[in-house]
């Protein structure tokens, strides 16, 4: 793939907002780039190393590699595997699936961190990256010592449609329905029995509609979430 090709692949990732067109330029002849199916499995040691993964197209789910429990859920724009450069030489026991047809740009994390040293606005990105994950977190951390599981469901529900939908005119949103029952109940530390319940009663109160493939919300996502 030319190096064009790349530069625009990279353009689109704020991480890279603060570089000149000249060090993009020189940036877009490092990475390498892959079209991944879905439900194909992403290991994060590709090239037998660790890499850095930036997402341009499609959504990937992170998952614990010991227990299998679905981790964190990855849209188009933002990077993963970037743990492998605060853990150096440690191996990162997590591993990606494409939720659905993806396009992925890898670095290994070698010559991202030099990268790193080269440009100071890479190093305060992904700081402020990880600072962003360490509040949901939190969040989750708190939503689990202060909300019922009933309710963590539901303003995840909320949450999974906005952030990774599109608002339509009337104020409702649709987002593809990727995940199943298990993968939302990993998220919010429920069993999915309970996530199958919830949902339904969702759908009976007519706050969502849903099917194989996609979940809207049927009133204004504010009214009906609450201000979530």
């Amino acid at each position: 793939m030319n190096r064009f090709t790349k530069y625009w692949f990279l353009e689109g990732f704020n991480l890279f907002s603060k570089l000149s067109k000249a060090s993009m330029m020189q940036l877009s002849e490092i990475p390498e780039m892959e079209n991944i199916e879905k439900g194909a499995r992403i290991e994060f040691d590709k090239l037998n190393k660790n890499c850095v993964f930036f997402l341009k197209k499609g959504t990937v789910k992170i998952v614990d590699g010991s227990s299998g429990n679905v981790k964190c859920i990855v849209k188009r724009g933002n990077i993963f595997g970037e743990l492998s450069l605060f853990e150096e030489g440690k191996t990162i026991k997590e591993v990606a699936y494409a939720l659905e047809e993806s396009i992925i740009c890898f670095i290994d994390s070698d010559k991202m961190e030099e990268l790193i040293e080269k440009h100071s606005s890479l190093k305060n990105g992904l700081i402020k990256i990880q600072g962003l994950r360490i509040k949901k977190l939190e969040t989750r951390l708190s939503d689990l010592l202060y909300k019922d599981s009933s309710t963590r469901i539901k303003e995840f529900v909320f949450y999974y449609v906005r952030e990774f939908g599109e608002e339509n005119s009337d104020g409702t949103f649709t987002a593809k329905n990727l995940l199943s029952h298990k993968d939302i109940s990993n998220l919010t530390n429920t069993s999915r029995q309970t996530v199958s319940n919830v949902m339904s009663n969702m759908r009976k109160d007519e706050l969502i509609d849903y099917n194989s493939k996609q979940i809207s919300t049927i009133n204004n996502l504010k009214k009906a979430s609450g201000g979530f």
